[in-house]
């Protein structure tokens, strides 16, 4: 077994500050369209996940006020 299989995941907080601290500096102006594209996409997913969360809130709000 390695010692991957049985370390804690990362926080999603942790993975961000990671991401912040990258050195951009070796990247390729491609890579960093790639980057850029792959972080919009992630921004769009985010987005829709906290659009349903909040719609799922109000319908849940709305259903026991009646």
């Amino acid at each position: 077994m390695d010692f991957e299989d049985v370390s804690p995941r990362p926080r999603a907080g942790d993975l961000l500050k990671a991401l912040a601290r990258e050195d951009l500096d070796p990247l390729s102006v491609a890579d960093l369209e790639e980057r850029i594209i792959a972080l919009t996409a992630e921004i769009e997913r985010t987005r829709a996940k906290k659009e349903r969360a909040v719609n799922h809130k109000a319908s849940a709000e709305a259903l026991f006020k009646k």
